[in-house]
């Protein structure tokens, strides 16, 4: 039957030159609710296990991030995974995360199947569709499955929200479709963790809670001595192993971060960059190399607050849904903001959604984004924007013109972007130019993501508005924080005792 062992299986030769039939070994992490550490679990783990010389992937079946990566293959995944497919030291493929929900309203998102745009649909109509999705799901999983020792498997939100049960695809309705065992991941931080692991267990049928095999207490403050006598409760509650005590890991905002819930501001030095909090805002991780440096203070703002009168750079982020984003920016008063900030000589840098909405128009014909129409930009840059079906997504190496310093970044967007600011564009793609600016220079616009991560068009541009780069290696930076964070879990958890659970694709363990 579809997603049953069979999934798992591939064959080697053996010892006496026959065909011995093996099965790819996997284990899937689920947690007690959303942001209780999942994803940086799995990465600790990948880096760990990769460093005691085994071949590892990361596999999320699906994922709801606007925080989504470049594959090399040229298609889309959750920030998360590309994380994770570094810490495993594996190139990021599409098949590590075959289904990405990235919403664009309050009940509708964008669906992105094996990398590529499939649709946007309604979360009634997405319920209807799960089934669906489930073959393309097993196709990618049975891809790294059959090409590493173990797959790592990450959930999303929790197996306690039992109402999504049905049709799922994401948790337990994996599990079983893959035979994987699965750990659970509670979050201490958050206060009642016993009574996330056992009410968990209480909520779930039979089947599903004899798949899970053992739990982790994650992001522990303080003595862990103090609770160590309540894990012997909990495992006697529940019948699953306690795999370890994990205290919080302080350098994990070194990290690219996925989930929304994870922004907020960093207090650094003088430079003053002003980030306005779009209600869809996407890719926010261009905000973290910026955030690292020891004089660049990185500011939110909440709507409802005023865009500040001293920033020295006002940077408006990537949207997954611009047009929405721009007219709740109008309502927001921080176009009025904006422009008071312009005329006092300040600096002005929109990504992707933000640069469109810099512009003098947006054109939506075929109503891509929702109503089809014509939609007037803020108007700082001279260029119009036409919405399009087909989406660019491409790894992108750029020349900053100024100074001829290399930029590594990444492009994922629909529209293009043209007007007479483009003639003052200020990056160089191979033999296109890229981006647009001012005649004054002070407002610019790029569709390139990514690019504050090379060190060298950091310092220049942050020295260019007045500011100064540390020398900072962002890129040994990550690297440094993903060995800490493997010895961290190396230190505070069983890795041994979670490796013998990792099951072989064998189907549920329940009576």
């Amino acid at each position: 039957m579809p997603g049953s062992a069979i999934h798992s299986k591939e064959r080697r030769r053996g010892e006496k030159g026959g065909e011995e039939l093996i099965m790819a070994r996997a284990i899937m992490i689920q947690g007690t609710g959303s942001n209780v550490g999942k994803s940086l679990i799995v990465a600790g783990l990948a880096r760990a296990l990769a460093n005691r010389g085994m071949s590892v992937a990361p596999f999320k079946p699906q994922n709801m991030s606007n925080n989504s990566a470049v594959t090399v293959d040229g298609g889309e995944i959750g920030r998360a995974q590309a994380l994770q497919a570094r810490a495993a030291r594996r190139p990021s493929t599409v098949n590590m995360n075959p289904v990405l929900l990235k919403p664009e309203s309050d009940t509708g998102c964008q669906i992105v199947v094996q990398g590529r745009r499939m649709t946007t649909v309604r979360a009634g109509e997405y319920a209807r569709m799960k089934r669906e999705l489930l073959p393309r799901v097993m196709e990618s999983f049975d891809r790294l499955a059959k090409s590493v020792d173990l797959v790592l498997v990450e959930g999303a939100g929790s197996p306690a929200e039992t109402n999504l049960r049905a049709g799922d695809i994401a948790n337990m309705g994996f599990a079983e479709a893959a035979g994987t065992p699965v750990i659970l991941v509670a979050d201490i931080d958050r206060g009642g963790v016993i009574a996330q692991v056992v009410g968990t267990h209480a909520v779930l049928e039979r089947a599903d809670r004899h798949r899970i095999s053992a739990f982790i207490v994650n992001r522990f403050r303080g003595d862990v001595s103090l609770f160590q006598q309540a894990m012997p409760e909990m495992e006697r509650r529940t019948g699953w192993t306690g795999l370890g005590i994990v205290p919080w890991f302080s350098d994990a905002w070194k990290l690219p971060a996925e989930d929304i819930m994870d922004i907020g501001s960093t207090n650094g030095g003088p430079f003053r960059v002003i980030v306005p909090r779009l209600n869809r805002i996407a890719n926010f991780d261009d905000l973290d190399p910026l955030a690292a440096e020891p004089g660049v203070s990185v500011e939110i703002v909440e709507p409802g607050l005023a865009l500040p009168g001293n920033a020295s750079l006002v940077l408006i982020p990537g949207s997954k849904s611009t047009i929405a984003d721009l007219a709740d920016f109008r309502t927001q008063g921080w176009d009025i903001d904006l422009r008071a900030h312009v005329r006092r000589g300040g600096h002005v840098l929109g990504l992707c959604g933000g640069y469109q909405m810099l512009g003098r128009e947006i054109v939506d014909a075929d109503g891509i984004e929702g109503e089809a129409g014509r939609f007037p930009g803020i108007g700082l840059l001279d260029v119009v924007t036409e919405m399009y079906p087909d989406k660019r997504t491409t790894r992108t190496e750029a020349v900053y013109m100024k100074t001829g310093d290399q930029v590594n970044g990444y492009e994922i967007h629909l529209g293009r972007t043209d007007g007479p600011d483009r003639e003052r564009a200020w990056l160089r793609i191979g033999g296109r130019t890229e981006g647009a600016a001012s005649a004054d220079g002070r407002v610019r616009g790029s569709y390139l993501h990514g690019l504050f991560t090379s060190d060298g068009f950091r310092n220049s541009f942050l020295a260019e508005l007045g500011g100064a780069g540390s020398g900072l290696c962002h890129e040994a930076m990550i690297e440094t924080a993903l060995e800490e964070l493997a010895s961290h879990l190396e230190t505070h958890m069983d890795i041994d005792a979670f490796l013998s659970l990792a099951g072989p694709g064998s189907g549920s363990t329940a009576p």
